[in-house]
């Protein structure tokens, strides 16, 4: 008779498989998605008046429900995959999701409660499109980060230029360093420069000119480069999945074709016993 420790392992080795069964079907991961996609919509009913004097109570006990659930499939997953579940980011981050849901909403922690709606984002790990443009967005950070610093370089410097140019003009504007970087962020917008240009070239007929050169310089040019190293990234985000998918057909044909030759072998071994000579 095996130990009791061997029967309880056993036992929990059936019960994970189980459950991975399950939790690693196609239909299960619609059935998050779908219910994602449900919350999200109570947790925007909750903040109208007129739904939740009419339908409080169940769009509570749905919310409630749903949450359940959603605590039942996080614990499924931590059984099934231990410690390769805190290996995986987008893991932690839907444990963080439903954990922050499950906090206590009164006192100090009432602000708690507004945070629900971040239920919502759970989204993103669950459809593989929307995870493709994250891990595209996190790739393109470094790169983005070099397009920041010279926008903010070309910032400053037009900044330190309209303050000197159009300081006494326009100076609600232009009046100090800081007026200015925050005039010409708007004006990078392209949100009402045409009012501020117009404002400026009252008295400076020639301005149009500095306006025309800047928002060149940021708008149709630095910014259209993060929209590039975006692209690039999710490109290669792609091609990196694409590769990775041809890794696993081609395990998957490997182990497929060792089958087939073992079962060749063992059919070749029971036909010579067959033909052997009694």
């Amino acid at each position: 008779m095996p130990p009791k420790s061997e029967t309880l392992n056993a036992t929990s080795a059936n019960w994970r498989e189980r459950i991975r069964a399950v939790i690693e079907q196609k239909w299960w991961e619609r059935f998050i998605t779908a219910l994602i996609v449900v919350n999200a919509v109570t947790l925007g009913l909750e903040t109208s008046g007129t739904v939740m004097a009419a339908a409080g109570p169940v769009i509570e006990a749905l919310d409630t429900a749903i949450l359940a659930i959603f605590v039942v499939e996080i614990a499924a997953r931590l059984f099934v995959y231990r410690a390769a579940f805190w290996r995986d980011p987008w893991s932690v981050f839907d444990f963080v999701v439903v954990a922050i849901a499950l906090a206590p909403d009164t006192g100090n922690l009432a602000v708690l409660r507004s945070l629900r709606v971040i239920r919502a984002l759970r989204l993103i790990s669950t459809v593989q499109s929307m995870r493709r443009v994250v891990n595209g967005l996190m790739q393109a950070i470094p790169g983005m980060g070099a397009v920041i610093m010279l926008l903010l370089l070309i910032l400053y410097v037009f900044a330190v230029m309209a303050t000197k140019l159009y300081g006494e003009t326009a100076p609600e504007l232009f009046g100090t360093l800081g007026k200015s970087a925050f005039s010409l962020f708007v004006v990078m917008t392209l949100e009402g420069w045409a009012d501020m240009a117009n404002q400026v070239m009252e008295k400076h007929p020639t301005a149009w000119l500095f306006f025309l050169v800047f928002i060149l310089s940021t708008s149709f040019a630095v910014l259209n480069l993060f929209i590039g190293i975006i692209v690039d990234a999710m490109q290669q985000e792609q091609e990196a999945e694409m590769a990775a998918d041809r890794v696993r057909d081609a395990a998957n044909m490997g182990e497929i074709v060792k089958e087939l030759r073992e079962v060749k072998a063992e059919l070749a071994a029971i036909r010579a016993r067959v033909e052997a000579p009694r």
